[in-house]
């Protein structure tokens, strides 16, 4: 019995000095500081934005201070729009925020289908309005019928890529057209564009583009937005002497056709051409594309004038609204060119 309680008040001296062994093992010791302490970056300094400017009374900002590789842009083309909450100061001393950009993501081009002072009438006096108005007229001048900062109503029920509804995203060229007739065969029959015209359009398309930073994916007719309802400014509008002269809008690269046209008809494309299959994937690289079709597998009415506005764009020679190998090669090179990001 002695033996035994000897034994177990050993073990616990035992255990008992061990503990305090690894106690004082665990005890904290502080770090002797350094003669040169760290220095503490200002995490709150911020860099100087410029200064809000006011001209009579109203507030301006015109340097963009975000970053334009993500499309982000703080600079106003315009006086600055602000509340007056009654009783209360509005101050722009943290103004602007850099996570920002424009309204204006897409251009769509159009013809009016009247002469000018019809057309004049038409959109500053009825429920249709283009944020400019291109003149026939010979002269320098453009006329400015809506802020670019307001919604004009010019393109209708309207569908590109992934976007809806292009009113609220664009700014609308109207261009003083006659439109079309339709001859005996019932063909349409395009009239032709001024050439004081296209000067005018591809300057004022240009310096659109280039503030707001508007892709050339985004640059298109009211046709490619609207192909069931629409055809304007139809295939006489000179889209590949934009895209040459002024660098507007897409085009195709012709090496790239050519391979793919190549391909199309050493395939035996004409024996495939009412195959379910290849319409339903026609139809599907023409929505990849940016149109706004639905897929019937079929060579539907919706189908056909989508191929149609399709060849206005990008095929005039020929717009019968049929995809042969030439409008299939382009399609397929422009998809390669200009992919959806």
């Amino acid at each position: 019995m002695r033996k035994t309680l000897y034994i177990i008040g050993l073990s616990t001296i035992v255990f008992s000095c061990t503990s305090q062994q690894n106690a004082k093992k665990r005890q904290y010791i502080p770090r002797t500081p350094s003669t040169q302490p760290k220095t503490t970056a200002n995490t709150t300094s911020e860099k100087p934005k410029p200064k809000v400017s006011t001209e009579h009374g109203v507030d301006f900002f015109t340097t963009n201070i975000a970053d334009i590789t993500k499309n982000d842009n703080t600079a106003s083309y315009g006086s600055i729009v602000s509340a007056k909450p009654a009783g209360y100061k509005v101050v722009k001393d943290y103004f602007p925020a850099i996570a920002q950009n424009f309204r204006q993501r897409y251009l769509i081009l159009h013809y009016t289908a009247l002469p000018d002072d019809k057309s004049i009438t038409v959109l500053t006096q009825q429920a249709v309005s283009a944020h400019y108005l291109v003149n026939n007229m010979g002269n320098n001048e453009i006329y400015q019928l809506v802020d670019e900062n307001k919604r004009a109503y010019h393109a209708g029920v309207s569908a590109w890529r992934a976007d809806k509804n292009l009113n609220d995203t664009s700014i609308g060229i109207e261009i003083v057209n006659t439109g079309y007739t339709t001859d005996a065969s019932g063909k349409r029959v395009f009239a032709p564009f001024d050439e004081a015209q296209i000067r005018k359009v591809a300057a004022l398309v240009k310096d659109i583009v280039n503030r707001y930073q508007i892709p050339a994916t985004n640059i298109l007719a009211h046709s490619d937005i609207a192909p069931t309802r629409k055809q304007d400014p139809g295939p006489l509008f000179p889209w590949k002497r934009l895209y040459d002269e002024y660098q507007i809008g897409m085009w195709y690269d012709e090496a790239a056709k050519q391979s793919f046209y190549d391909l199309a008809v050493s395939t035996d494309f004409p024996s495939k051409y009412n195959d379910s299959t290849f319409i339903f994937n026609v139809q599907t690289q023409l929505q990849k594309f940016g149109y706004g079709l639905d897929l019937s597998g079929k060579w539907d009415d919706a189908t056909k004038k989508t191929i149609e506005a399709f060849q206005y764009h990008f095929r005039p020679q020929n717009y019968d609204g049929i995809l042969d190998p030439e409008t299939f090669a382009i399609l397929q090179a422009l998809i390669q060119k200009y992919p959806v990001k």
